[in-house]
Formats: structure tokens, C-alpha cells, sequence
């Protein structure tokens, strides 16, 4: 019985159906399947053409998938390592902004609930959240809004 020989394009359009996909990481993966003589640049520039495959989209995708766990700088060096364009990440940057106290209240919440009573716990409770991409401000704001809750 014969193998069917699945081409580069069936194989792309398979990767895109399950999710968005970066320009940079479908080339990676389709990269295991060519052939000599396969172009993957142009099937990709094709896939863009036909709208199958968008930076903007991907990004989007990205970020709501990333945003309930994770803080700005995490997500955004996600995307930078997609080699996103840096217009559309100053973009994303200023929408991410706006919610970032909110999120990092909701990712603490989940994790803690409670502002630890010693500056051990308080710390502990912050390295949590800086290695989730957080920032010092975002921290700050959304453990004082939850002591002030708690008062």
C-alpha cells in the first residue's frame, strides 16, 4: 500500500484550521517537510495573499490566549520573538496597558487571594507575579487595591 504524499500546502492549511500561526513558525514547521525544489517563502507569501495566514490576526490570537495568565512584557516578548512588526506592537503595547492592573489583580486572586501578613509572603507573592510578565506598577496597584478591599 502506497504512502500519500501530502503536500506542503495541504500541510500549512492543515496548521492554520487548528490555529493562527506566525509567518516565522509555520515556515519552521513546514521547514521538516520540504522537499528539494519546495518554496516555502512563496507558499507562504500565497497564504498571505489569499488572507489564509495574517500577522494581525496571530497577534491577536497571541494575546487573548496569553492574556489571562500572563503580563505585558511576557507577552510582548512572545510576539517579538515571532519577529511581529514593531508598528503593530506598539499597538498591541497600548491596548495591553489598559488592563494590566485588572489582569494582575484577577492572575493574583487565582494564585493567592489573600496580601501575605509578612514582607517574606509579600515578596514571594511579587516574584510570582514579575515572572509572569507583570510590571513593578501593575504589582503594586493591584496588591493595594486588594488591601484596601480587605480593610
Amino acid at each position: 500500500m502506497a504512502k500519500l504524499q501530502v503536500s506542503l500546502k495541504a500541510r500549512a492549511l492543515r496548521y492554520l484550521s487548528a490555529r493562527e500561526h506566525s509567518r516565522q513558525e509555520l515556515a519552521r514547521k513546514l521547514a521538516r517537510y520540504a522537499q528539494e525544489g519546495d518554496d516555502i517563502e512563496a507558499l507562504l507569501d500565497a497564504l498571505e495573499a489569499a488572507n489564509f495566514m495574517s500577522e494581525a490576526r496571530f497577534s491577536e490570537s497571541l494575546v487573548n490566549r496569553r492574556a489571562a495568565r500572563f503580563g505585558n512584557s511576557r507577552i510582548l516578548s512572545e510576539l517579538k520573538s515571532h519577529n511581529i512588526d514593531p508598528d503593530s506592537l506598539t499597538e498591541i503595547k497600548a491596548a495591553l496597558a489598559q488592563d494590566e492592573v485588572a489582569r494582575t489583580r484577577e492572575v493574583w486572586s487565582r494564585k493567592f487571594g489573600v496580601v501575605a501578613s509578612d514582607a517574606n509572603g509579600r515578596a514571594k507573592q511579587m516574584r510570582f507575579l514579575l515572572q509572569r510578565g507583570f510590571s513593578h506598577r501593575a504589582i503594586q496597584a493591584a496588591m493595594r487595591a486588594k488591601e484596601e478591599d480587605e480593610d
